[in-house]
């Protein structure tokens, strides 16, 4: 790898024993995939940061650095709400260390932000390279906003916020973001949420794998983008895709698709991903909730009451907006929560079958929670959790 100047002051450990480290582990990581050079990033997005996922042994690893980051640096959800634990049922014992870990974060300057949504937050611009980690923020900002960034881990997304640049390979490449499969969609409904994009993403990430897809036949929105994004991440490895029309680089580019392998899924395959499955729970927002998807919860709940535990989750700042729809959301029983998510957090291990409008956490809720998983749209949630 060529390295500039600076590179080399922190590689020969001119800015301290951490940075030293951590870029050590950039450039060998640089070095496996063929990168020439490092580059800039405009912000990262850390994730290990759930005391369920990374364990003492995270947590030790996350104390011995001594370094604060360089560019702005956002986390990934933590296992419990931060300031209403306890209404989650949350343990003390982990409700203490998972406040270690983020007390660590804090000291190394990442700001305790705690989303997968990272994009509703700040401004993410396309063309800005990224260093991220969490699969459905990489897939979104990659596809929806244009952005540069692989699917970072835990570890070089923290390295990238201290050292301020990430190696240059991948994604990063604009000769690496041509689709390499067409997926073909027909009978779309009019105007599909994102359930129905949830089901779509689950059936085409198990077959595209790590590729990119180009999907032909749906008009998402914003949120639709997210679903599907985040379902082909979870049950693929996709970490960009383009929609025909749709997204930036599919209106830019003209891409060729002739001669590429086409898959193509009937409205019916799709909506056979739901199921009748019996469910205790409900949760709703993974990835978390936008503006108008918590709207639209709210509006869905006024004047019920829940019979089945509803929950909803978003990020502190977007719950911070909405108190009103926030306030008819918890009148009805369901409670929304921040900083955490239904797959990172140990309060929806208690259930044996939850049912969710995402295909993201129908894919992990099985292994991550132990608990059988039913996606459905976000109306039909609301309906199980107030029938």
């Amino acid at each position: 790898m060529q390295l500039d100047r600076d590179d080399e002051r922190v590689l020969a450990g001119e800015f301290g024993e951490t940075r030293q480290r951590l870029m050590e582990l950039l450039v060998g990581l640089g070095t496996v995939f063929g990168a020439e050079r490092l580059v800039p990033i405009a912000s990262a997005q850390v994730s290990g940061a759930s005391y369920k996922t990374i364990g003492d042994w995270g947590l030790e690893w996350l104390s011995s650095l001594d370094a604060r980051a360089v560019v702005p640096a956002v986390l990934n959800p933590v296992g419990m709400d931060l300031e209403r634990w306890h209404e989650m049922g949350i343990d003390p014992a982990f409700a203490k260390k998972q406040e270690q870990v983020v007390e660590v974060y804090r000291r190394l300057g990442i700001r305790l932000e705690c989303t997968c949504t990272p994009y509703y937050l700040s401004m993410t611009h396309y063309g800005d390279h990224l260093a991220w980690s969490e699969s459905s923020a990489v897939c979104y900002a990659n596809s929806a906003i244009g952005a540069r960034t692989n699917r970072e881990g835990g570890p070089t997304a923290l390295a990238a916020a201290l050292v301020g640049k990430t190696p240059f390979y991948g994604l990063h490449l604009v000769e690496n973001r041509r689709p390499t499969v067409v997926v073909e969609v027909e009978g779309a409904p009019a105007a599909p949420d994102g359930g129905w994009y949830g089901a779509l993403g689950v059936l085409a990430g198990r077959e595209v794998g790590a590729g990119c897809p180009f999907l032909r036949g749906i008009r998402p929105t914003r949120d639709g983008l997210k679903s599907l994004g985040a379902a082909m991440a979870a049950t693929g490895a996709v970490a960009l895709f383009h929609v025909d029309r749709i997204t930036p680089e599919a209106r830019v580019f003209p891409f060729e698709t002739e001669g590429l392998e086409t898959i193509t899924f009937g409205a019916e395959e799709i909506e056979a991903v739901w199921s009748d499955l019996p469910v205790e729970a409900v949760a709703i927002g993974c990835p978390h909730c936008s503006e108008e998807e918590l709207v639209r919860v709210a509006e869905l709940l006024v004047g019920k009451r829940t019979t089945k535990p509803l929950y909803v989750f978003a990020a502190r700042r977007v719950i911070a907006a909405h108190p009103a729809e926030v306030a008819t959301i918890e009148r009805s029983g369901a409670r929304v929560y921040a900083d955490t998510c239904m797959v990172v957090s140990p309060a929806l291990e208690r259930y044996g079958a939850v049912m969710t409008n995402s295909g993201k956490a129908s894919a992990y809720m099985p292994s991550m929670c132990g608990a059988a998983a039913r996606l459905a749209t976000l109306e039909d949630c609301v309906a199980e959790a107030t029938s």
